[in-house]
């Protein structure tokens, strides 16, 4: 760097004047001044410039960053959200999966309920059919039904029609129970079909009003276990008239089949009066009871009373 002030070569060093009035005294510019000022300057105004973009640039930077930044900040918001709507559909499906499972071990135990029920219900009539004269009865069939019945000759030999046999002990009888009733007879082709509930009350109003009617070419009986063995009875000439006469003979007389029906609607009117008859009658029995315990008890104050009027 130059200096302002130099050694006076006029005055042989005594006193100092400026550079620039030695150098103007002695009529020299100061290039090296100029120069250095100019190299100042323009680095002054390069550094400026410099200074200038890079502010600009680091606020462009800055800019950027804080555009990526919030475009970041946009996105972890969504991720986040996703995430937490995913956490709660999680949670809601093993709330429902959890649900399903309670559910479906509850059906499985009404199912295995239901199925220790029926295979009982199932042997249960196989033991009482078996006891029943004249008639036989095929072992627990694998599928399409459950067993197979029929009247036997002297010697024992099932007789034709053979009549295929569906146990159903559910809350009420429902038309599919039929559908495949009559889809399994026509399999084993067997003419008659019977499906034999627990009791009357598991059968609809439509099957106690038609108990004995043909469905697709199939004659079918809807009873009970109480109903069966009479019902067989009832069945056993048709069933005979069609061994000979062939299975569709009641197709051809319209009014035995209506006939036979109608049998079944009044057998049943007549066991309800029976019932309601042995009701009546266990009531007055009851009653009658009642009445003798009663009077023996006034017979017996009666006597007392005589007695301790004698005493006195």
């Amino acid at each position: 760097m130059l200096t302002e002030t130099m050694e006076c070569p006029l005055c042989l060093g005594e006193g100092t004047l400026k550079r620039t009035e030695v150098l103007d005294r002695l009529g020299v510019k100061d290039f090296a001044r100029v120069a250095q000022l100019s190299a100042e300057e323009a680095f002054r105004l390069l550094l400026e410039k410099h200074d200038g973009d890079q502010q600009r640039l680091w606020l462009r930077f800055d800019a950027e960053v804080q555009r990526v930044r919030l475009g970041f900040e946009d996105k972890l918001r969504v991720i986040q959200s996703q995430r937490d709507d995913l956490n709660h559909r999680v949670e809601g499906y093993l709330r429902e999966v959890g649900t399903l499972r309670e559910r479906n071990r509850e059906l499985e135990a009404e199912m295995s309920k239901a199925a220790r029920r029926g295979k009982l219900e199932e042997l249960s009539f196989e033991e009482e059919v078996r006891t029943w004269p004249g008639i036989c009865i095929s072992e627990k069939l694998q599928k399409n039904g459950d067993y197979i019945l029929a009247y036997r000759d002297p010697s024992g030999k099932p007789l034709e029609p053979r009549i295929l046999v569906d146990n159903k002990d559910k809350t009420i009888l429902a038309e599919t129970d039929l559908r495949k009733l009559i889809r399994d007879a026509k399999e084993r082709c067997c003419p008659v079909a019977i499906i034999v509930t627990r009791d009357e009350g598991q059968l609809r109003q439509a099957d106690r009003e038609s108990r004995w009617n043909q469905d697709c070419g199939v004659w079918v009986l809807r009873t009970t276990r109480s109903w069966l063995q009479r019902d067989c009875d009832v069945l056993r000439p048709i069933l005979e008239r069609m061994r000979t006469d062939g299975v569709d003979f009641l197709q051809k007389n319209s009014a035995l089949s209506e006939g036979i029906r109608r049998t079944f609607v009044d057998l049943d009117e007549i066991e309800k009066e029976l019932k309601k008859a042995a009701k009546a009658v266990d009531a007055a029995t009851g009653l009658t009871a009642k009445y003798r315990v009663r009077l023996h008890t006034l017979c017996d104050g009666a006597s007392a009373q005589k007695k301790a009027g004698v005493a006195r």
